[in-house]
């Protein structure tokens, strides 16, 4: 029967950027961010005729703004997949090593079944970053159990596959790492769109009520309320989207290697030794 006893976690050689961990922080830059370039930027009394922000807008930038403060909150929302974006992007680049992976995994599987863990483990120090440092716990833990003749065979797989989840779990915060507000922003967008275009349809109807007749110019503030948030906030969904999707198929990819790298050490250890 496999032994409980857990292996040691190994300690991450960490080396480049490794993310930010207190996104909240890049959540308020860019609040600030948003609702200046909507007040200051949109609301510059240029962008209207005569100079007077209640008034009609006198080109695209005032239309804009004329969308109420919801347009604040889906600016700061599109900023801030921008710069989870920007921030995913060297974090996973860091993650992901120096050596190009397809090639990386290839030649350090050649290596495992050749039993040349020293040059393995030089080309993981080579490679840095997730991959490596969970090959190097893996390969570790086999030349550990390899010289312990208290266990069986079975026990010493098992020993050398526990190391590797290990470390795949000790590397996984890092590669998911504010990937959730990404996700959270893609629902987010849609919805603030909906509450915008709502509040924009609610004013045009107040002003076809209002005195039994319809106000043209707060009819058209109205509706254009209503259908900017509604772009704003589908351009939004539509950029989270594609920042979640594109960087969770480089941690699926980052992943997979790693698995296939720790498959190919319990089964070199399997094929190479005949103890029961």
């Amino acid at each position: 029967m496999a032994t409980t006893t857990k292996a040691a976690a190994p300690a991450k050689k960490n080396s480049g950027f490794g993310g930010i961990k207190a996104a909240w922080i890049i959540l308020v830059i860019c609040a600030l961010a948003g609702y200046g370039v909507w007040y200051f930027v949109m609301g510059n009394p240029d962008n209207f005729v005569g100079g007077d922000r209640s008034g009609h807008p006198a080109n695209l930038l005032g239309t804009v703004y004329k969308g109420g403060f919801v347009v604040g909150l889906i600016l700061t929302l599109l900023f801030t997949v921008i710069c989870l974006g920007i921030e995913r992007f060297f974090a996973i680049k860091t993650a992901a090593g120096k050596i190009n992976l397809a090639k990386f995994t290839a030649q350090v599987k050649d290596l495992i079944k050749a039993q040349k863990f020293d040059e393995a483990k030089a080309l993981c120090n080579k490679m840095q970053g997730t991959v490596g440092n969970v090959v190097i716990s893996t390969i570790s833990m086999y030349q550990t159990v390899e010289g312990d003749d208290t266990l069986k065979k079975a026990a010493k797989i098992a020993k050398i596959q526990q190391a590797h989840e290990e470390a795949v779990q000790l590397e996984m915060p890092t590669l998911q790492m504010n990937m959730a507000m990404v996700a959270t922003i893609v629902s987010l967008g849609t919805l603030t769109a909906l509450f915008g275009t709502v509040l924009g349809m609610i004013g045009s109807f107040q002003a076809l009520s209002a005195g039994g007749g319809a106000d043209s110019m707060a009819l058209s503030a109205g509706i254009s309320e209503a259908l900017v948030n509604t772009a704003s906030g589908i351009l939004t969904s539509w950029v989270a989207t594609v920042v979640y999707n594109f960087f969770s198929n480089k941690i699926d990819k980052l992943t997979y290697a790693m698995d296939e790298i720790g498959f190919t050490v319990a089964a070199t250890y399997d094929s190479n030794h005949n103890e029961a």
